[in-house]
């Protein structure tokens, strides 16, 4: 179970949060729980998730891989816009860099395929910024499987993070492709903005089975659907991030798993 390092910031993901000791704590925590793999942005602040980081967390302990994105810029609170001007990835990758105080950022991913610059530009940046030693590995962002095999043509794909979750599998051919290319999934709103923990209905029922809250099985659910699947739930509270690590042990029957992927079918 990895951990997403969004809230780690203000409302609106935006400044810093209201209790910074208590997201220093947090992110700290998830560390002592287990968790191996955070994910962060440049855009998460702007700057801010990062920098709480690197004030929690370093030096890093040994095993923990920190990934983080670029390519959506941040002009104000309410926007999210598309940015993969190669000067710009660049730009973002030395920010990050100094912000995570790294050498070498662990992961490296596309935030947003910008479509108004070309692909091979973006790609380019990224395999170049890989090439100098600034990036060990490159990932990509809310992608289809068209866009993910054109980019494999240029460099090498290790993760895609995508939207997905137990009630919203739009992107299943492309969670297929990624099991049967090895390629990690990471997908993003895996527990639907919280929805899922006001769910009453056969999620709800598959829970009180096991004993766990419904948030948990369908954290679950992710890690039995693919062996290539590493969820990133965030949260700003120390019960919740325990409950959503200790998901990792819940072990779902396949009769209990076939039940909920009935439930909620793919689109």
């Amino acid at each position: 179970m990895g951990f997403g390092a969004m809230r780690l910031t203000g409302p609106g993901v935006w400044g810093l949060p209201a209790d910074v000791p208590a997201a220093l704590d947090l992110a700290r925590l998830a560390v002592e729980l287990g968790v191996t793999f955070i994910d962060t942005a440049d855009s998460y602040g702007p700057g801010t998730s990062e920098e709480m980081l690197a004030e929690a967390l370093y030096p890093y302990p040994a095993g923990l891989v920190i990934g983080t994105k670029a390519g959506q810029s941040r002009p104000s609170r309410d926007e999210w816009l598309p940015l993969g001007r190669p000067e710009y990835l660049r730009q973002q990758a030395e920010l990050s860099l100094r912000r995570l105080r790294l050498e070498s950022l662990d992961l490296f991913q596309l935030h947003r395929i910008d479509p108004k610059v070309p692909v091979a530009e973006q790609f380019g940046a990224l395999a170049q910024l890989q090439k100098e030693g600034k990036i060990r590995h490159i990932g990509l962002s809310q992608v289809s499987v068209a866009e993910l095999e054109a980019a494999r043509t240029e460099i090498d794909v290790v993760s895609v993070q995508n939207r997905y979750s137990l009630s919203d599998r739009v992107d299943e051919d492309v969670l297929e492709y990624c099991e049967r290319e090895g390629i990690a999934f990471v997908p993003w709103l895996p527990i639907a903005r919280g929805e899922h923990s006001r769910d009453r209905g056969v999620l709800a029922g598959v829970a009180a089975e096991l004993g766990a809250t419904t948030t948990q099985v369908s954290l679950a659910w992710l890690l039995h659907r693919s062996p290539v699947m590493i969820p990133i739930p965030g949260t700003s509270s120390a019960g919740h991030l325990r409950e959503n690590v200790a998901a990792a042990e819940l072990k779902l029957t396949d009769e209990q798993f076939a039940r909920l992927d009935a439930a909620y079918p793919a689109s």
